[in-house]
């Protein structure tokens, strides 16, 4: 832990100078409270860093929460041990990837009866909460049950002792990104409707108490929901597609479910305050959660130790060391292929910028966790599917 400034806690070893600059604007803020954390895979994000939690008094910064509300990750732990799997792993991928719509603009071709349960109560909560989530995508319905692109992915790994588990990673999808950047707008607009002047326009925040702030909670609100019940229905269909490929039935003996991208009520040092996690996950004392390492490296399965000048809140992956397109300068599709040695993957130039070395490594990340979580499990995949 390294202490910035009174208002800024670091976990990260690995810092770039423009991330760290990032974090000491948003923690100069006069709602912050107490102070700003810095997770161990900080890195450089749109209106807030990556790996960062962002405790507020009477105001929410849109963009600290995110362009994916509500993403997250889903595990569930079987009873197959890896030596009694004796299929086909690409027949399996290629199953996976058949039941479940991939890319950013993957829909559904019709509904699933569990779908269709899942589209009905988003419908009552966004009937409630009073507004049409249509307005923001035509096609949200379609996309529940959908994972997405870029550092999203389905797997299939094995735990220290052999055991499978499946493993997801996907949020609110096309609704919650432009719900997101429909309030991040507001934001801004305000900001200079009132002559607020920030160093970043991107910190534009809502008030509350203020109309704009309530429809945005509730359209938060909503969106975490969502983002929760795409998770549960893709993970549905990975457990029939597994029990289909395996011929046995996917019994479940855990199931862990965690955002990593949202806001929530939580009191911290003696306030109640607005608790935005944008890149980090609840590690309360006793919380189980899920830290993912990148394309061909380990994951974890955690326990939070709730560590209260981290603001209960622990690392949510390994964090970029490159951007996109840095990383697609910098590495070759062999050595993505090196990368992912003995791995079932659809090997194509599409992932280059998901290559491991794109990333800190996980072992830092976890390593500078230690006084966040206890690690449970650790996950090496065997079967890896991901959007283009």
């Amino acid at each position: 832990m390294e202490k910035i400034n009174e208002r800024l806690i670091n976990w990260a070893s690995i810092l770039e100078p423009k991330t760290r600059e990032q974090a000491e604007r948003t923690s100069t803020l006069p709602f912050i409270f107490p102070h700003l954390a810095l997770m161990p895979d900080a890195h450089l994000g749109k209106g807030a860093t990556v790996g960062s939690v962002i405790p507020t008094l009477g105001a929410i910064i849109p963009a600290a929460v995110g362009v994916d509300i509500g993403c997250g990750m889903a595990a569930v732990k079987t009873q197959f041990h890896r030596s009694s799997l004796t299929g086909n792993l690409s027949a399996l991928r290629e199953a996976i990837e058949r039941a479940i719509p991939l890319s950013a603009g993957g829909v559904n071709s019709r509904l699933s009866d569990t779908a269709a349960a899942r589209i009905a109560h988003l419908t009552r909560l966004a009937d409630k909460a009073g507004f049409n989530p249509a307005d923001f995508a035509a096609k949200w319905e379609l996309q529940l049950g959908s994972l997405g692109s870029g550092n999203h992915f389905i797997e299939c790994s094995t735990d220290e002792n052999g055991m499978v588990w499946l493993f997801l990673h996907s949020g609110s999808r096309g609704v919650g990104n432009r719900i997101a950047g429909h309030h991040i707008q507001i934001a801004r607009d305000l900001m200079k409707r009132y002559w607020i002047d920030l160093p970043d326009l991107d910190m534009a925040y809502l008030a509350e108490g203020t109309d704009e702030f309530e429809a945005y909670i509730a359209a938060l609100n909503w969106a975490q929901e969502y983002a929760l019940l795409n998770r549960e229905e893709m993970m549905d269909r990975l457990v029939a597609c597994f029990s289909e490929w395996q011929g046995e039935a996917v019994i479940e003996s855990e199931r862990v479910s965690c955002h990593h991208n949202y806001t929530t009520r939580e009191k911290h040092f003696g306030r109640e305050v607005w608790l935005s996690r944008k890149g980090a996950i609840n590690a309360a004392r006793g919380v189980a959660g899920l830290i993912p390492g990148s394309m061909g490296d380990a994951s974890y399965v955690v326990v939070g130790k709730g560590n209260p000048v981290a603001l209960n809140s622990a690392p949510h992956g390994a964090g970029r060391n490159y951007s996109r397109s840095a990383a697609r300068r910098a590495f070759t599709r062999d050595q993505l292929r090196e990368a992912m040695k003995g791995i079932e993957y659809r090997d194509t130039d599409a992932f280059i910028d998901e290559i491991p070395q794109a990333y800190k490594p996980i072992d830092q990340v976890m390593t500078d966790a230690a006084d966040l979580v206890e690690i449970r499990h650790t996950l090496r995949q065997f079967v890896n599917v991901k959007g283009d």
